[in-house]
């Protein structure tokens, strides 16, 4: 059996659609969506294009997940200004879309041949908040961890690929597919009967433009700062080291 592990797509259509190209029928069995998937500028369409995949398909809720939800109050009004991006693409996920992204559990554990038993998480094994990068040190991040039953486990929340031990497990961060940070294109993992990160490249030129044709609020930042261009390596470090530990 063969898994693909997509995260943090964030309603990046383009980006999902070149990685499902290059994933062909037959390179993979099952598809786990490891979180913030629809928080950006084409969330309903990139939810509808994930539900008509021709393999079972596993969501986790990511903390993007979680504010989307929580962003609509309970007789299903935005709770938000409609022009803060959060509840823009709430509202265009509805309440019916809206029920199932509060139904996705925080973790789903998966056998894989060749890779043994994994555990998919969005961020930690704890929470769906937690920042930690491939710098943090152990003894911070290792508390996350701790009674974990699993061979690896697979996380995403800060964007960039690592491969790490966190005490007795080994833990590996998939990337993001459409907010990368240190290279341009989209990142994903792809399991059994080992690890392995790959990379889609795709014409982020054409997806700046679709994306500037939505009305998501941000729609000229994303573009501009996700897509056509990336945050460096360095700079999403340096930001997420005053936060790490926090979640």
């Amino acid at each position: 059996m063969r898994i693909a592990a997509l995260y943090d797509i964030h309603g990046n259509l383009p980006a999902l659609e070149a990685v499902l190209a290059e994933l062909e029928p037959e390179s993979a069995d099952q598809i786990v969506i490891g979180g913030d998937v629809a928080a950006g500028p084409m969330p309903r369409l990139t939810l509808e294009r994930l539900h008509r995949l021709p393999v079972p398909v596993h969501f986790i809720q990511g903390n993007a997940d979680t504010e989307l939800v929580q962003a609509r109050e309970p007789a299903g009004e935005p709770a938000l200004r409609d022009t803060h991006p959060t509840s823009w693409a709430a509202r265009q996920l509805g309440p019916d879309l809206l029920r199932e992204v509060a139904r996705w559990p925080l973790t789903v554990t998966l056998d894989v041949p060749g890779v043994g038993r994994v555990l998919f998480c969005h961020a930690t094994p704890r929470s769906n908040t937690r920042v930690f990068t491939a710098q943090t040190p152990e003894a911070r991040v290792q508390p996350e961890f701790e009674g974990v039953d699993a061979d690896l486990v697979v996380c995403g929340h800060t964007h960039m690929p690592f491969d790490r031990p966190v005490g007795r497990c080994r833990v590996v961060n998939a990337g993001s597919v459409g907010m990368p940070y240190g290279r341009p294109g989209a990142a994903w993992l792809q399991l059994g009967p080992d690890v392995q990160f790959r990379h889609t490249a795709y014409d982020r030129g054409a997806a700046a433009r679709r994306i500037l044709d939505t009305d998501f609020p941000q729609a000229d930042a994303f573009a501009r700062e996700n897509v056509r261009q990336v945050p460096s390596a360095a700079e999403a470090l340096a930001s997420f080291a005053a936060l790490e530990g926090a979640g």
